[in-house]
């Protein structure tokens, strides 16, 4: 139902995206399912096409390697728009722990691993209880705690500050990784500038 009534603003954005920049519209990755189970995530393009895709993500809206549309629709999140798809397929559900790269599922501890036994959601606890400002420990973390506590009221009280959230447009970009490194990416991020300076060249 969300994809009918949404489809207008989704045929505009991805309209927009392929005027604004070279390249598809859409990004697809794999990532990590229920189980621990590799599947195709769509997401709207907001990088270029020149960047590494597995980098850190951005840590304010002056990163280069956003595309102008891109950095727009990160901070209104519409570039997540087309994981409904992957929702009416069932890779994901509305509410669940956030799908993370397959490499990353070898990092986790015994209890971290127990997010993955839901399947992965548009939104979820982590994202209504700090989102960027949270480190990657204390996000997996609230995905445990979503997966002990699990129930049809905390997805709809999920849900519902995810709407609130949106307006706020708070906490969207990563400040920091993890609980011993203040700054991700730093190279990775370098490394973008550069190229954009020399993109700039005449």
């Amino acid at each position: 139902m969300l994809l009918v009534l949404l489809a207008p603003l989704l045929l505009a954005i991805a309209l927009a995206i392929r005027l604004s920049s070279s390249g598809p519209a859409l990004f697809v990755q794999q990532r990590a399912g229920k189980g621990g189970k590799p599947f195709a995530l769509y997401k709207f393009r907001t990088m270029r096409l020149d960047v590494e895709p597995f980098g850190p993500s951005p840590k304010s809206p002056e990163d280069p390697r956003l595309t102008r549309i891109g950095r727009w629709l990160r901070e209104r999140s519409l570039d997540e728009l087309p994981q409904l798809v992957n929702v009416l397929k069932g890779d994901m559900s509305l509410v669940g722990p956030r799908p993370l790269y397959v490499s990353q599922v070898a990092e986790w501890n015994e209890r971290q691993r127990r997010r993955l036994s839901v399947r992965p959601g548009l939104t979820g606890l982590a994202q209504v209880s700090g989102r960027g400002a949270l480190t990657r420990e204390e996000k997996l973390e609230c995905d445990v705690q979503y997966v002990e506590q699990v129930s049809l009221r905390l997805d709809a009280v999920i849900l519902l500050k995810t709407l609130a959230r949106l307006c706020g447009r708070r906490g969207i970009y990563e400040k920091r990784y993890s609980q011993d490194e203040s700054i991700r990416g730093e190279k990775t991020l370098e490394q973008a500038e550069n190229r954009t300076n020399r993109d700039d060249r005449p």
